[in-house]
């Protein structure tokens, strides 16, 4: 069967699997109002004519057809926008024919096309086709070039207007177990000009240049440790931390997660985003049926400014040919993150009787007006999304900006933490939140990642080779790699293997004569750690020996 009617079938099974919305944990219900990463969605710009004059179901009329892409002609699915110095705003998105006989399903040979508009709302005018490709997403490399991702290729170009080349990424699973496959691929440009990737299945990979090889540094998957349908992972960095979305799109519920360094996650309480997100400022709700393949446009600041999605307004398998049903990408405005710098150097104590915060004032943002400074928390995520956080003393001029004394206890800080969150509301009742990194915690630190340890004969004797590389944007001092053999439950042994200095993308190869224990006919086991002295111990159950017969 060939690949392409694999997936076909594949999703016309999803199609037809319908879904089932899942709410989220009862204590969601106890979420400060502006918590959830879904409160920062803004009204629906007013772009072009509102018009029922329009395919869809009645849910989804009046709209503004002009928001994002749309005409009778096409359906258009995924897509992100790249601004370039010209203040034009590019659109990369992929479309099939809607009068096509497999309706929905004609996805898998869809065609990518590049869309130009002077609004980042739209409407976006076709300006060229690509070629074939699916979900795509685009990212500038250091050398100005572009990398137009879709699935099972990607295609290269000088500059943004092409002229593309089809390419294929090289991929580097390390000795790990590659989850769900690679597609529906999201990336990140990390501070030091390297890349970071996560695939469908939640698998964080890096790139030295961002075109590969592309090699996988966790062994699980990045997201909330639940049940779900998962897929559309979306990625960016800001100066402050990492952030990504997931879509459940069985429980039709997607999850907003932070990260300090691309490896290790949290997830935030509160819907990310989910049905009901698109209104006008009116209050009239254009209610798609669905939303997948976010996509988030970042301002100059890094701060995420707007969300592309793909929308359809019925079930998939009942958009048909020439029928009332078809799909487009729209776009809506997000509330940025106010600019914030905390001022205390050590993490508060019982002892601290002060937290101080500057808010930095920008265009259309006067920190001294534009407050209700009662309104203010400030402290852990978690802490401050339930209501808690610091409360405030006083505040303080620093030329435009403002210094926003909080109360020393309250804040809720722990060993790991590596932001604050700001939340509270404007002047004029509308959201204001903010994160900011903590002067106490270290950043950019090094990342020790193992591959899979080899035995190997060498001179008549038995070596174990252990590979270690540093996938950190600093160098990594020098740490410990620990064996643990074992027999059954029982650890018979461990030893270690000194790793020296790492600069980042440096690779030791580590190697010991192997111990008796490994050579003995008893069935074992062994696992490594690899830079168990930093925040990223990679575990292995590698090998494994059973009694000879006699």
């Amino acid at each position: 069967m060939k690949l392409s009617t694999f997936i076909y079938l594949l999703c016309a099974l999803n199609g037809f699997a319908q879904n089932k919305d899942f709410h989220g944990p009862k204590e969601w219900q106890k979420l400060a109002p502006g918590a959830r990463f879904m409160d920062r969605f803004q009204p629906l710009p007013a772009v072009g004519k509102l018009t029922s004059n329009t395919w869809g179901n009645e849910k989804v009329k009046p709209r503004y057809i002009d928001n994002g892409i749309e005409d009778s002609t096409w359906s258009y699915w995924g897509g992100n926008i790249v601004k370039t110095d010209d203040g034009i705003y590019h659109l990369f998105v992929c479309r099939w024919r809607e009068d096509n006989p497999k309706g929905h399903f004609m996805w898998p040979r869809s065609k990518v096309i590049h869309a130009t508009s002077s609004n980042r709302f739209g409407p976006f005018k076709e300006k060229q086709e690509v070629g074939q490709g699916h979900n795509p997403e685009i990212y500038q490399l250091n050398d100005g070039r572009f990398v137009l991702y879709a699935i099972g290729k990607y295609y290269l170009g000088k500059t943004i207007n092409g002229p593309w080349v089809r390419k294929r990424f090289k991929f580097d699973s390390r000795d790990r177990k590659i989850i769900e496959g690679l597609s529906n691929l999201s990336f990140a440009k990390r501070d030091d000009g390297t890349f970071i990737m996560v695939a469908r299945g939640g698998g964080i990979w890096m790139s030295k240049d961002g075109l590969g090889p592309w090699e996988m540094v966790t062994q699980e998957r990045a997201y909330p440790k639940i049940k779900g349908r998962f897929e559309d992972p979306v990625i960016w960095r800001t100066p402050v931390q990492y952030h990504m979305i997931v879509n459940d799109w069985y429980g039709r519920i997607a999850y907003h997660l932070r990260s300090k360094d691309g490896v290790q996650w949290v997830t935030d309480s509160g819907k990310a985003y989910a049905p009901g997100i698109a209104v006008h400022a009116d209050g009239h709700k254009v209610d798609w049926y669905k939303y997948e393949r976010i996509k988030i446009l970042q301002d100059e600041h890094g701060r995420a400014i707007q969300a592309n999605f793909a929308v359809i307004d019925d079930k998939k398998h009942n958009d048909k040919p020439n029928d009332n049903h078809s799909s487009k990408n729209i776009a809506i405005p997000l509330t940025p993150g106010c600019l914030m710098t905390v001022l205390n150097t050590k993490i508060p104590s019982e002892e601290t009787k002060e937290v101080r915060v500057l808010i930095r004032a920008e265009k259309g943002f006067d920190p001294h007006k534009d407050i209700q400074t009662e309104s203010l928390r400030f402290g852990a995520p978690e802490v401050v999304d339930y209501g808690g956080g610091a409360k405030v003393l006083r505040v303080e001029k620093a030329g435009a900006d403002l210094i926003v004394v909080f109360k020393g206890q309250g804040s809720g800080f722990k060993k790991q933490h590596f932001v604050g969150k700001l939340l509270g509301r404007r002047a004029d009742g509308k959201l204001l939140f903010g994160y900011a990194r903590l002067p106490w915690v270290q950043y950019g630190e090094a990342i020790l990642s193992a591959r899979n340890p080899k035995l190997v004969k060498e001179g008549g004797k038995m070596i174990l080779h252990c590979k270690v590389k540093n996938f950190g944007v600093s160098t990594a001092q020098p740490s410990t790699v620990k064996i643990t053999i074992r027999s059954g439950d029982k650890i018979v042994k461990t030893v270690r293997i000194p790793c020296p200095k790492l600069a980042p993308w440096q690779t030791a190869d580590l190697s010991i004569e192997a111990p008796a224990e490994m050579q003995q006919t008893e069935q074992y086991t062994y696992t490594v750690t690899s830079g168990e002295d930093t925040s990223h111990p990679q575990v292995y159950k590698t090998y494994q020996r059973k009694k000879r017969k006699k």
